[in-house]
């Protein structure tokens, strides 16, 4: 079912999970570390020949011809080195700043690993469940971590006095990656304070419609924020790696210091500057308005199925649930063609949590008919004796 929550229910206090518990600031973010989630795993390992992808949060159907013929057209000067100042430009009108607040990077990842790399926390904090990149650079980079971890009993919903008054560097998501909350602008603008360094990232808000809780223009006004923007998911420009960061100027400089000469491709440059055009940000929009309306579509074939939950209220292109076994289960919608994602390697959450990728109506009826019939499946298989065959079992 369904369960959206009330936003009069006061939350409770989100959980502190500090470096300590996760062999300090030496751990590694790979598989096994710290006793803990693999920080590593991402959807891509889930999908396989023949399976429809529901694991991975890139829009079905693209990139678009057009913009395949953009990037196509820049084949014949790659003997030129890239020159990265149209797309900076693009990328600053796009949000009404200054070309020496944005800097491009090869996909938001990059960025994360730029931040790490460059700033000095002592106190560095990530919220969770989110994407996992971000502390998995941070730890990489040698810097201790600590988390705060949202409840899906209060929605998943941000707190911002959840979040210790001695952090220097916080990191959240909006619309977090896997809940698809969306936080309100002012709550996550809340968290900024003199000598703290706010990461915001915004890699799946042009999925919302309107960006109505996007800080993206606020570099200026709100001390400390850096915003993190990704082309790859609503383009389809994952294999390409093309994202950017919006910061204050000197923040800019000392992150492009940490970069390697050229680090941005110049066909990703030629999509950067194609999918900033006011064409391209109309029709991200309307594929916004799309994904709202399967999505909605989808949580209400999810609603009737018992033993599933939603909780808060999904605002991106994807949507978590929670359902027992749900290891049992992702191994036997892959049985009947569906790649679901996994998780539990997401800091928080544990093992009967799923994330599911918003597809087009007929897609979801039939992944949510398959997901009906394993329910139904692993219902019977727990219920049944010890030692009695699936066909003498009845009622």
């Amino acid at each position: 079912m369904h369960t959206p929550t009330d936003p009069a229910v006061r939350p409770t206090a989100p959980r502190l999970d500090g470096p300590g518990a996760h062999g300090g600031p030496d751990a590694s973010g790979g598989p096994g570390a710290h006793g803990g989630p693999d920080l590593r795993h991402h959807g891509d390992a889930e999908v396989g020949e023949g399976l429809v992808d529901l694991a991975v949060n890139v829009r079905a159907g693209t990139p678009p011809r057009w913009l395949k013929e953009r990037i196509a057209a820049t084949l014949d000067s790659l003997a030129a080195y890239p020159d990265g100042r149209e797309a900076r430009a693009a990328v600053a009108r796009r949000h009404g700043l200054a070309p020496d607040r944005v800097l491009l990077t090869a996909g938001a990842a990059e960025a994360f690993v730029l931040l790490a790399r460059t700033l000095r926390p002592r106190h560095a904090v990530v919220v969770h469940p989110q994407f996992t990149e971000p502390e998995a650079a941070l730890r990489d980079a040698g810097h201790a971590v600590e988390r705060v971890l949202l409840e899906p009993e209060d929605g998943f919903r941000l707190d911002p006095r959840a979040v210790p008054e001695h952090a220097d560097l916080v990191v959240v998501g909006n619309p977090t990656n896997p809940t698809s909350v969306l936080h309100p602008a002012g709550a996550v603008a809340a968290l900024a304070r003199p000598g703290r360094t706010l990461v915001v990232d915004e890699a799946f808000m042009d999925a919302v419609p309107g960006e109505p809780e996007s800080l993206a223009d606020a570099v200026d006004r709100v001390p400390g924020l850096v915003v993190l923007r990704s082309l790859t998911k609503t383009w389809g420009l994952a294999g390409l790696r093309i994202g950017y960061v919006l910061a204050a100027p000197d923040v800019i400089a000392g992150l492009e210091r940490s970069q390697p000469l050229w680090p941005v491709s110049a066909p990703a440059l030629a999509a950067a500057a194609a999918c900033c055009e006011p064409s391209a940000l109309a029709e991200a929009e309307e594929a916004a308005r799309r994904t709202a309306a399967d999505r909605e579509h989808l949580l209400g074939l999810l609603g009737g199925l018992p033993g599933v939950e939603v909780h808060g209220t999904p605002a991106a292109s994807f949507v978590l649930v929670r359902t027992d076994g749900a290891a049992r289960v992702r191994a036997l919608l892959r049985e009947r063609g569906f790649a679901v994602r996994r998780g539990d390697t997401f800091p928080g959450l544990g093992p009967d949590w799923l994330r599911l990728a918003v597809r087009d109506v007929p897609t979801c009826e039939r992944f949510v008919q398959a997901l009906s019939e394993v329910l139904t499946q692993t219902r019977r298989t727990s219920a049944r004796p010890a030692g009695l065959p699936a066909d003498r079992l009845t009622g």
